[in-house]
């Protein structure tokens, strides 16, 4: 530890970044102090990632129970299913306060402080926190911001967070509207139509855009679609624009063509879940102090080393992760940019490799990519001088998705045409969340099918999806 500072590393934001950031720095052995002015865990543990999966949980127990013909091709027979909808909710308030309150007794096994409060710069190497009992000031050689991101509302939307509502409120569970609007067709929104439908809602989806899911690889969209969407009670509403949302009862809400901004329709439903993305947590961070401005859309400028810029250059030990970065806004992004910054700090030069990050929405099926979609890796391509190719297999020829009566689904592989490297993978079926990280490895080393067609996966499992797409890949190489 350097005897001028407080601490060798200070990290203002205590969500999973700040968290994976701060157990690498102790075991890199630098004295470390964690500023949370929330609560431990950030969004992730308590208003995003933890909470919806045990509510995805227990819906998706809920909906195959309910699934009648299912159970019966496989000998079982169930008279009835019913549910407590405050026991689900409870489940997964528990499940919150336990994983919080790990992270905090992990914080301080390992010997970080953790000060409570508003954090923010107050210049080079300087932090002061807001705190119940004043103003506290601590020095430290590098500091790490990750304040993290809340949801955002457009404009001409109202919240009153009951019957017009964000995520956050969502999560909570208090009531199950018997017809609710979400908007936007992302990861919350089809996450939470799952969950609505599976506890009986009737769901109205809208999306701005031309078509449904715009994030996902074409193919599995229109998967998705037909599997996730057109077989439950789902209205969708494409290219239309939720110009103003009042809430009450009933919730009115005015679509209008999202071209002409022309109001064409006036809904009235029971609830409205807002589920149009996030926006960064970075003002009032005390960046203008070191010449730091926010780019247009209100995210903390860095490269790829995770050190903050200022006029395009790095600010001396100065770093930003996670969320308000703006650069993948997810949970084990956060904490790969947190590990990437402690590297950098002790002088083991490191960047943070995004192609190699995946992704996954946890519906029933899951769905879950990494790398490139098709379309970007033939803009790539075109860019740069080659062809690219692209194989499909399907759940319904696997052994294990056949034994198992879960043949919906869809592995896709993308790949150079010329040296078999690996550009991207997605997946839509049965544990499309854990079987993408085969491919996501593949991607971080540039692997080419050539050489994952000969890898050996056991027999029977849902993983030769993958296997069988690379054996078809290869033939085609």
């Amino acid at each position: 530890m350097s005897q001028d500072f407080d601490y060798d590393l200070a990290i203002i934001g205590a969500g999973v970044g700040g968290h994976g950031a701060a157990i690498h720095a102790v075991s890199c052995g630098l004295h470390t102090a964690i500023v949370e002015a929330g609560e431990m865990g950030g969004t992730c543990i308590n208003r995003g990632c933890i909470p919806s999966k045990a509510l995805l949980a227990a819906a998706g127990r809920v909906r195959e129970l309910h699934d009648a013909h299912h159970l019966k091709t496989l000998g079982i027979q169930i008279a009835g299913v019913e549910f407590d909808r405050q026991a689900i909710a409870d489940h997964a308030a528990n499940i919150v306060s336990k994983i919080r309150g790990d992270m905090t007794n992990s914080l301080k096994r390992l010997g970080v402080d953790t000060i409570k409060g508003w954090g923010k710069v107050a210049g080079p190497q300087k932090v002061t926190v807001a705190t119940d009992a004043g103003e506290k000031t601590i020095t430290a050689k590098d500091i790490i911001l990750a304040p993290g991101s809340v949801p955002g509302v457009p404009p001409g939307i109202e919240i009153d967070a009951t019957t017009v509502f964000t995520s956050d409120d969502a999560l909570k569970l208090e009531w199950l509207p018997s017809w609710v609007a979400i908007i936007g067709s992302g990861y919350i929104g089809l996450e939470f139509s799952d969950i609505y439908t599976a506890l009986g809602c009737e769901i109205t989806m809208i999306e701005a855009l031309d078509k449904l899911m715009p994030a996902f690889d074409p193919d599995i969209a229109k998967l998705a679609k037909r599997v996730l969407i057109d077989p439950r009670d789902i209205e969708t509403k494409v290219g239309m624009l939720a110009k103003k949302v009042t809430p009450g009862s009933p919730v009115v809400i005015e679509l209008a063509d999202a071209k002409t901004k022309e109001v064409v329709e006036v809904l009235e439903v029971d609830a409205c879940l807002v589920a149009t993305g996030r926006i960064p947590v970075a003002k009032n961070m005390g960046l203008e102090l070191l010449g730091v401005e926010l780019d247009r859309r209100g995210f903390i400028p860095v490269n790829d080393k995770m050190a903050v810029l200022a006029s395009g250059e790095p600010v001396p030990h100065l770093w930003a992760i996670g969320d308000a970065t703006g650069k993948m806004m997810l949970a084990h992004a956060a904490s790969a940019q947190g590990i990437t910054v402690v590297e950098n700090v002790c002088g083991r030069d490191r960047e943070v490799d995004y192609t190699s990050i995946p992704a996954a929405a946890f519906t029933h099926p899951e769905i879950s990519y990494v790398g490139m979609t098709e379309p970007q890796a033939k803009e790539l391509g075109a860019d740069q001088g080659f062809e690219v190719a692209s194989v499909r297999t399907y759940f319904k020829g696997n052994s294990k998705a056949i034994a198992s009566g879960e043949t919906d689904g869809i592995a896709k592989v993308i790949y150079r045409q010329d040296t078999g490297e690996l550009l991207g993978v997605h997946i839509l079926g049965a544990h499309a969340s854990d079987l993408i990280h085969e491919a996501a490895s593949a991607i971080a080393d540039r692997q080419s099918v050539n050489r994952l067609g000969h890898l050996v996966h056991t027999h029977p499992t849902l993983s030769e999806v993958l296997d069988d797409a690379y054996k078809r890949a290869m033939s085609h190489t």
